[in-house]
């Protein structure tokens, strides 16, 4: 899939409109704008699969090609955590582990907390699977995501 663009719909499970940007056939980012933005197309599998998850459907956002635009210390986390199997938790501590850094260092944990505040791509790269982190999408679709998937 080489397109590019701004996809939005509203999901029906959260009653909210959820965006995805798209770039050379890579998702860069989930967002959950207010209202569907005027230049957004509805179409698109990506945006399928995402709302596809947050309805509980069988989505299979591991098989999403993602581009991230974080800092390379970043993306050792978020790649990490896009390993956390669907209906698994995980908390900081094994988070740091799984992205190779140092579990006796606070600044190891502060990296990961940053990455899962930063994550530019909620629900495709599960933060809300991150029992003690934060998460980049809104408590409301945290939520239904472990409600879902029964965390």
């Amino acid at each position: 899939m080489d397109v590019s663009g701004i996809y939005a719909r509203e999901s029906t499970a959260l009653g909210r409109v959820v965006q995805v940007g798209v770039v050379s056939g890579k998702l860069i980012s989930v967002s959950f704008p207010d209202t569907v933005p005027d230049d957004a197309e509805r179409d698109n599998a990506y945006l399928d699969a995402v709302l596809d998850a947050i309805d509980g459907g069988d989505a299979e956002l591991d098989e999403i090609p993602i581009g991230l635009t974080v800092p390379t210390d970043q993306r050792s986390v978020l790649e990490a955590l896009r390993n956390v199997p669907q209906g698994e938790t995980v908390d900081v501590g094994v988070l740091v582990r799984m992205a190779g850094l140092d579990p006796e260092d606070d600044d190891s944990k502060r990296l990961v907390r940053e990455a899962l505040a930063a994550n530019p791509i909620p629900v495709v790269i599960p933060d809300h699977r991150v029992r003690d982190g934060p998460s980049a999408a809104p408590d409301d679709v945290v939520d239904a995501l472990r409600q879902v998937e029964g965390l």
